[in-house]
């Protein structure tokens, strides 16, 4: 069996594909489909690459909110609230420096919640911008997929398309012999 070599152009299928040239695809069209090209995979981890530029107050921010988010904050600040109360309620009774209602307690709390809200703000706008990488990789990843199917398609057809030319060759030489040895038996009949 022979080797059918195909040459395929990309940038000529992309027109067909997206409708549009290859030159007025947008970035992540254009990445896709040169990672086609160059038969690379799309290995690159957005949020590494992220996270590999965050500053320091983005990584504080998301340890924060890590920790403020979780069981163990809830605890520990369930344990100090009730310490707060035993201390100033029970143990030091009279001589409380934050007496029951406990106003500085409060000032404290509404002090940190005011801190905390921006801080957790800001983690969460950083997972909103991991979340979009991610989206835009997955979309990039998936325009890779679709691209290299249409283009095994389009190998497909091509392979499809010689090997059918072959086909009807090989029956036109069948023909021809067909023809041939008719009428060479006619021929022979006459003789």
């Amino acid at each position: 069996m022979k080797k059918i070599n195909i040459p395929f152009n990309y940038f000529e299928a992309a027109t067909r594909w997206f409708g549009r040239s290859a030159d007025k695809l947008d970035h992540i069209e254009r990445s896709a489909l040169e990672h086609v090209i160059k038969h690379q995979a799309m290995t690159e981890d957005p949020t590494r690459k992220l996270d590999q530029s965050a500053t320091l107050g983005e990584r504080l921010a998301d340890r924060v909110a890590a920790f403020g988010g979780s069981w163990l904050f809830i605890g520990l600040f369930g344990g100090f609230m009730i310490s707060w109360a035993i201390l100033n309620t029970e143990i030091l009774g009279k001589t409380a420096f934050d007496p029951y209602p406990y106003v500085f307690l409060n000032l404290v709390l509404s002090m940190l919640a005011a801190v905390q809200a921006p801080v957790i703000l800001m983690s969460q706008n950083r997972q909103s911008a991991k979340d979009r990488q991610i989206t835009m990789h997955d979309y990039e990843v998936n325009l890779k997929a679709e691209i290299e199917i249409m283009a095994l398609h389009d190998k497909l057809d091509a392979l499809r398309g010689e090997h059918l030319t072959d086909i009807i060759n090989q029956q036109q030489k069948q023909i021809e012999l067909l023809t041939q040895l008719l009428q060479s038996e006619k021929r022979q009949g006459e003789i």
